[in-house]
């Protein structure tokens, strides 16, 4: 609704000249009422003089109906819905004056009973008084209400139409269940119970009669009846205690299964790291991190070696297992004599874990037993280690069906071990050469430190080590005299060396000397070579792409590779851990997109990759892509092809 109005000023200028327009011709407007009588225009001293163009200028003002004060985002749940929905109409009538009256209309229903009721009363009682008459004339003659000093007002508007919601779901599906549990089944049960036990202590017993040791065999079998029944309540309190943290963790846990950045799909070819839990143990503070390695039988299960690089920092060691259902305490603890430098869980019978201790021992440790200590030592061995263990790998069983594994120590020796009844059984299998720099009478004195070891995935027998001088050498199980090739890998010291999963000829070292390099074992020089400007501490094959790898620096940071999309660069540099914190392993999980990283602190950090990470070729509309390792190496060898 539009209103045009003009100035004040006009407005004044148009009463005053009705009021001396009255007073001229002496009319008495008011009949008896003196309000409009005597009264002048007063002019205010600071009232602007506006010119007739000013008077004449209509002021255009919108009225519009809706309420400024009314609210505008109530919101509702809706059941059919499910959800929270804005109300669309919202009630705008605003009360500015309200005035309770007695007045009734007269042609209502109401008001025609009261007046015949009056009327009644004014028939009644006979002959009237003069005075009554006299009061009912001046009732009569009684003037209408002055309709300019009048306040009763009343407005009426549309009423909003009413409206009923309502929504009916099914019902949840019942069952009727019961049960008695009074004291008599109860007791039962607990007498059936002591009687089991007893007919299985008897039994034990029994074995053991006419023996010398009888006594000693007896404590131990009470002693195992009560760790039975301390190992059923720890079990249950393991559950327990998996449940509270998932519900602690369940942001994280939801993260972990469903999360997929969407904001890969503006980023182009980049993509980022999503941090997930972070495992530690307060009595590992002072230690770090130096080996991973994920059970290969349970996916969510890993191992962590704890002990320190540093000469001068030496102690005592731990080997932890934490499992992604639980990241706030570890599931198995072991404590070592000396830190732990390496360790490899057995491919197939995973509660067999191998250890390499920094004081040259080698320990296999066996989670089924009930023990902290490894059931298989080398510390009283004459082929033990006499410098730190750098790596331990498991082979296949010999022909005996004995279990093995290979070392490399500082010492410069690869020996096999191999577990035969209670000892390890050593045989050495080849010795690094000593780099032609070192005088003759010293070689003997100075070995070539081994750091890094792996064994091919197809040939078995067939092995890379890296070394301290930055050489890596290939070497052969059956030929124990001399290598069969060596790499001028690095100026300094190679930290890790990898066969490819996938492709039988391609291997990835890094070093100190800043460099990730991608190697084609026929040729002597590096097919791919990458700078990241800090010293490089590991590196990974991720196990669903042959062109994926990531790698971690001393500066914190974690470098994700897809040679498949950039050849030149990472696709992610990420800092994962707080300043002055160095990275010194990776490992990609063998299921699922996350990977773990351990620091210089005893903290293992787990991360997430996001799509751009993990990319896999778009499938067209009736074309089924191929998979398998056949792909993976045809992708490899086509990026091989192209630098040679």
């Amino acid at each position: 609704m539009s209103v045009s109005h003009k100035v004040g000023t006009m407005k004044s200028k148009q009463v005053s000249s009705f009021v001396m327009q009255d007073e001229e011709e002496g009319l008495d407007t008011a009949e008896g009422e003196e309000w409009m009588q005597g009264k002048t225009l007063v002019k205010p001293p600071d009232q602007l003089d506006l010119t007739e163009a000013e008077l004449n200028e209509e002021i255009t003002r919108v009225l519009k109906a809706s309420n400024p004060n009314a609210p505008q985002n109530v919101v509702r749940y809706s059941f059919k819905e499910g959800c929270y929905k804005p109300i669309v109409f919202v009630d705008q009538m605003a009360i500015h004056f309200e005035l309770e009256g007695n007045l009734v209309h007269k042609e209502s229903d109401e008001g025609r009973r009261l007046m015949a009721k009056q009327a009644e009363v004014d028939d009644g009682g006979g002959v009237e008084r003069p005075d009554n008459v006299a009061i009912k004339a001046a009732k009569r003659e009684q003037k209408l209400t002055n309709q300019f000093n009048f306040n009763e007002r009343a407005s009426q508007t549309l009423n909003n139409t009413p409206r009923d919601i309502s929504c009916q779901t099914e019902p949840p599906p019942r069952a009727n269940f019961s049960a008695t549990a009074n004291q008599w089944e109860i007791y039962d049960f607990y007498v059936e119970e002591l009687q089991r036990r007893e007919k299985s202590k008897e039994k034990h017993e029994g074995q053991f009669l006419n023996k010398e040791e009888d006594k000693s065999k007896k404590k131990m079998i009470q002693a195992e009846t009560q760790n039975d029944d301390i190992s059923q309540l720890a079990k249950a309190v393991k559950i327990i205690e998996r449940m509270v943290n998932q519900n602690i963790f369940d942001d994280v846990a939801q993260d972990f299964m469903y999360f997929e950045d969407a904001s890969d799909e503006f980023r182009g070819e980049k993509g980022t790291l999503l941090p997930l839990w972070t495992f530690q143990y307060d009595k590992a503070k002072s230690l770090s991190v130096t080996a991973l390695c994920w059970n290969h039988k349970y996916n969510d299960l890993f191992a962590v070696g704890l002990g320190s690089h540093e000469f001068t920092q030496q102690g005592g060691g731990m080997l932890l297992f934490y499992t992604l259902k639980n990241p706030s305490y570890p599931e198995f603890i072991f404590n070592t004599a000396s830190g732990v430098m390496c360790l490899d869980i057995h491919e197939h019978l995973s509660y067999l874990v191998a250890v390499g201790l920094y004081d040259g021992c080698v320990a296999v440790y066996n989670l089924k037993k009930k023990t902290d200590q490894p059931i298989y030592n080398s510390r009283a061995s004459s082929g033990k280690h006499t410098s730190a263990v750098m790596q331990v790998k498991w082979q296949k069983d010999d022909l005996d069906s004995n279990h093995n594994f290979i070392s490399v120590s500082a010492d410069g020796r690869l020996v096999s071990w191999t577990l035969v009844k209670h000892e390890l059984v050593f045989t050495e299998i080849i010795k690094l050469p000593v780099i032609d720099t070192i005088p003759d009478d010293l070689k003997d004195v100075i070995p070539t430190v081994g750091t890094s070891l792996d064994f091919h995935k197809q040939k078995d027998y067939s092995f890379l080590v890296g070394t301290e001088h930055g050489k890596i050498h290939k070497g052969s199980k059956y030929y124990s005299s001399k290598f069969l090739e060596k790499y001028d890998a690095h100026f300094m010291n190679v930290t890790r060396v990898k066969w490819n999963p996938f492709h039988p000829d391609v291997f990835i070292s890094c070093g100190w000397d800043w460099m990730v390099k991608i190697w084609d074992q026929t040729m002597k020089s590096p097919v791919f070579t990458f700078e990241l400007k800090t010293s490089v501490t590991d590196v990974a094959w991720a196990p669903y792409s042959s062109t994926v790898f990531a790698a971690v620096t001393t500066d914190g940071k974690v470098h994700v590779f897809d040679l498949n999309i950039n050849k030149y660069e990472a696709l992610c540099q990420q800092k994962v851990v707080s300043k002055k914190t160095k990275l010194f392993n990776i490992e990609f999980n063998p299921v699922h997109p996350i990977i773990i990283v351990g620091d210089d602190r005893g903290h293992v950090t787990s991360l997430k990759l996001s799509p751009n990470l993990r990319k896999k070729p778009k499938e067209k509309k009736g074309q089924d892509l191929p998979k398998g390792p056949e792909v993976e190496i045809a992708k490899m060898e086509q990026l091989l092809s192209s630098m040679r």
